[in-house]
């Protein structure tokens, strides 16, 4: 049985109407996270379950597409999809309020410490090949270009793009904010808690890119046992070897989000060793209490405990 109603969420690169197109199957997998929290990551190590290796098919951004992007036809998409005979897996930046949630499907919600998806998200921003993204219509315009503590601070003080409505401005209102290319605190901790407050249905499980760097191998083998699969510890250490940081920069041109659609400077930047705590030259004792009270504005403690530690802040299991 399906959960039907839904929210709205369209911006200048997405659509989560794009789902109506797609019939769902049993044993598919969705993949849900906002930018930057670990859905490729998330993504290599589905793949290495359902194919019981590193050996893809096709770059990953084919064999797992990003369904809600605009920029393939929705038809190419479904197409491509429906020829899989094999377990699918499917990416999606969309929160789960946003998505018929089927109970033959299982959905993974993948969580970061939003400051750090916040610095990965800019630097993301300057590895865009810019060009390309013109070339196809899916940049947004640059009125400006906001130094790094500008879009920073825009991006936690900035509201949540309510459902129901396009978040990006009418033509002729006005340029986007100086965070539009980070989103916000409030998307990110709203998308954390249409899983979170899902997290006791039997098909909703949530990872945290804390957690896999914390054990890979042992949340791998959580992972397996979400999606109903048989993995031991030793296996799981020979298959998460091929999910580490060298191992995706190494075969980045495979595994880079729309790696062949160009729009990276470099396939093998956008897996950049930048850890955690970037963020710390952006927080004078200022920015720390604002942003503390900010997050209290936007979510309880028990969800932000887990959404900056994983589950040693708070695990969703209990």
């Amino acid at each position: 049985m399906a959960v039907t109603s839904r929210a709205v969420y369209r911006s200048w690169i997405s659509d989560n109407q794009r789902w109506d197109a797609l019939e769902l199957r049993e044993g598919d997998v969705v993949i849900s996270a906002p930018s930057k929290c670990g859905v490729t990551l998330t993504q290599r190590l589905v793949s290495l379950l359902i194919f019981n290796g590193p050996d893809l098919p096709a770059p990953l951004s084919v064999v797992s597409p990003w369904l809600d992007r605009t920029v393939r036809p929705i038809e190419e998409v479904v197409a491509t999809l429906n020829a899989q005979d094999h377990r699918r897996f499917i990416k999606t930046h969309t929160p789960l309020d946003g998505l018929v949630l089927d109970d033959r499907v299982i959905y993974l919600g993948v969580g970061r410490d939003p400051r750090d998806a916040a610095m990965s998200e800019l630097f993301q921003w300057d590895n865009m090949n810019h060009t390309s993204l013109d070339r196809m219509g899916t940049r947004p315009d640059a009125h400006c270009d906001p130094s790094p503590g500008q879009a920073f601070r825009a991006w936690m003080e900035g509201p949540i793009m309510p459902p129901e409505r396009p978040s990006v401005p009418p033509e002729g209102t006005g340029p986007l904010p100086p965070a539009k290319h980070m989103g916000s605190l409030s998307n990110i901790l709203h998308h954390f808690n249409t899983v979170w407050s899902r997290r006791q249905r039997p098909n909703v499980a949530m990872f945290h890119y804390a957690d896999y760097r914390a054990d890979l191998a042992g949340e791998l083998v959580r992972l397996a046992a979400t999606l109903g699969l048989d993995l031991g510890r030793d296996r799981a250490e020979e298959l998460a070897q091929h999910a580490t940081l060298d191992s995706m920069r190494e075969h980045a041109a495979a595994l880079a989000p729309e790696s062949t659609e160009g729009i990276w400077r470099s396939n093998e930047r956008f897996f950049r060793a930048g850890g955690s705590g970037e963020w710390q030259q952006y927080f004078n004792e200022h920015v720390y209490r604002r942003y503390y009270h900010r997050i209290n504005e936007l979510a309880p403690p028990d969800l932000l405990a887990w959404a900056h530690e994983g589950r040693q802040g708070c695990d969703p299991a209990n």
